[in-house]
């Protein structure tokens, strides 16, 4: 079924068999009418009917699989859930969750994805979820170190299923469905239904019900596209103009390095931004997201990969510093603004070498815009010129602690081995020191703070000098009786503490009979215990 989202078919979220408390939740939220998806898909899905959507990426989607999980998923067990979501990336999981949440606080909702420690995961596995929602390479990898089963899954779904096969994830979500009885029901997403996509919806839907939905109005058609002419050294002070006029701004990168150094870049001409691509770790791309979406920053620099699934509102312009890989590709960039009926720009930064393929792209996209010199003021009328941001250095202060609170710190404890041998070397360093003499804390307030820390300096500038004596000294007993050698029979080239060390050792094999360096581990405990 096609339709696009002015067509009528069911006026209330009550009428197509929400349950009461997910209307009451839907409306404390200012939502009171169904999106087009949700008009044909909700239905379908809550009939227990395999459910094949085409969709684009701020359709509402969301609830339209969301709704319908939350009202009947049952409670699972412990590391099984019993209902599921995929998803490409870890930004896109998150926001599937926040999106489900609200909804109702009767159903547990929990997100495993990669770049993130497994323990918190684990425990909220054991605990029992309901709805888990994962990106297939960490839950793949639960599922092999039996953290989490999918025997009990009655639904899932596969969001954003074409960028799914863009990433190479598709053999692990076939894996996953493997993993899953034959009786689950299968919901796909996806904003193209071909190619893997169709091969997907062959082997694993039964009978689906399909539904595409075109917009009315979509942002493709309701942006301000622009091609700009533009040499390669010259590319960075135009963006940094362009961003100035037209802010909050998503620029796009082919590469990893290129984002970072582009926010470098930025900098020094005095645009604050902030970079999201796979090499960082998630509190790192979460905590650009909310730099960006709180308006902290002027520009997010993304990569393809990382920007999909990124959903921000009043995005203002999206810049092409990089071409695109292709029509798609240029489709999903530019969707980042121009939504929900408002405007906004696309900028493409096009070199002179690059105009045939950028005609090309636009024939494949269904525009056409002439290829220009910039024109910076043009796209003025975009931007909010009361908008201001608080400059980056600033931000940065606020959030490193004061002068004062950084004195007033308890000193850390340091653990492990490093721990134990400066407190080692410290107690047989200073033998004379005595209760009374130690010194106070940090933070205290009094003037000896200045003095031990002058102490502690000077002290670490002597020592250097006091270990390369005694290197000396037992380099010279070594060549006269070589007994000075470490627990590996090799020559001790540290600080007084490891020749004592190495000396008693020494000592041990001398009465035991040692052993051989190629001796294995196991061997040589067994032999110390003997």
């Amino acid at each position: 079924m096609s339709l696009t989202e002015s067509e009528p078919r069911a006026l209330t979220f009550e009428e197509l068999g929400v349950p009461d408390f997910i209307c009451r939740s839907l409306h404390r939220r200012g939502i009171n009418e169904p999106f087009a998806i949700q008009r044909v898909a909700i239905a379908d899905i809550m009939q227990g009917n395999d459910v094949c959507g085409a969709a684009p990426t701020g359709s509402g989607k969301t609830l339209a699989f969301g709704i319908p999980l939350v009202a009947m998923t049952r409670k699972g067990s412990p590391r099984r859930p019993t209902s599921l979501v995929l998803s490409p990336t870890r930004e896109l999981a998150d926001q599937i969750a926040s999106e489900m949440q609200p909804l109702s606080n009767r159903t547990s909702i929990t997100t495993v994805y990669g770049g993130v420690a497994y323990g918190k995961q684990v425990n909220a596995l054991k605990h029992g979820t309901d709805i888990l929602v994962a990106c297939p390479g960490r839950l793949e990898d639960l599922m092999e170190s039996g953290n989490v089963a999918l025997d009990d899954i009655e639904r899932v779904v596969i969001d954003e299923a074409d960028r799914m096969a863009d990433m190479g994830f598709l053999p692990a979500v076939r894996r996953i469905l493997d993993a899953t009885t034959s009786r689950t029901q299968t919901i796909l997403f996806s904003a193209t239904l071909d190619g893997d996509v169709a091969h997907l919806v062959k082997h694993y839907q039964n009978d689906p019900v399909r539904h595409e939905v075109v917009p009315e109005h979509n942002s493709i058609s309701l942006a301000d596209h622009r091609f700009w002419t533009v040499a390669r050294d010259a590319r960075v002070s135009l963006l940094a103009e362009t961003v100035a006029a037209a802010w909050p701004t998503i620029v796009f990168c082919r590469t990893r390095h290129g984002a970072d150094r582009l926010t470098k870049q930025l900098a020094r001409d005095g645009i604050t931004a902030v970079s999201i691509h796979g090499g960082k770790s998630q509190p790192q791309r979460t905590r650009a997201l909310a730099e960006f979406t709180e308006h902290r920053a002027h520009a997010l620099i993304a990569t393809d990969v990382a920007a999909r699934g990124i959903h921000v509102d009043d995005v203002t312009s999206v810049v092409h510093f990089d071409p695109p890989e292709d029509h798609k590709a240029y489709i999903h960039r530019s969707g980042r603004t121009a939504r929900a009926g408002h405007g906004g720009v696309v900028v493409s930064l096009i070199e002179p070498n690059g105009r045939r393929a950028a005609r090309r792209m636009q024939r494949e996209v269904g525009i056409e815009v002439e290829i220009v010199d910039p024109d910076v003021a043009s796209i003025t009328t975009f931007g909010d010129p009361t908008a201001t941001l608080a400059p980056a250095r600033e931000v940065r202060e606020r959030q490193r602690p004061s002068s004062k609170q950084r004195q007033g710190s308890q000193p850390k404890k340091t653990g492990g081995q490093l721990g134990k041998k400066r407190r080692n070397t410290s107690q047989r360093g200073d033998m004379s020191s005595t209760r009374g003499d130690r010194k106070p804390h940090r933070g205290q307030g009094s003037r000896q703070d200045d003095q031990h820390s002058e102490a502690r300096r000077s002290d670490s500038n002597d020592r250097p000098r006091r270990t390369t004596e005694a290197q000396r000294d037992r380099q010279r007993r070594a060549e006269g009786d070589g007994s000075s050698r470490n627990n590996r029979g090799e020559r001790c080239e540290s600080g007084p503490a490891s020749h004592r060390k190495g000396a008693k050792a020494g000592q041990r094999r001398a009465s035991s009979g040692g052993h051989r360096k190629g001796q294995s581990t196991r061997a040589r405990t067994s032999s110390r215990r003997g």
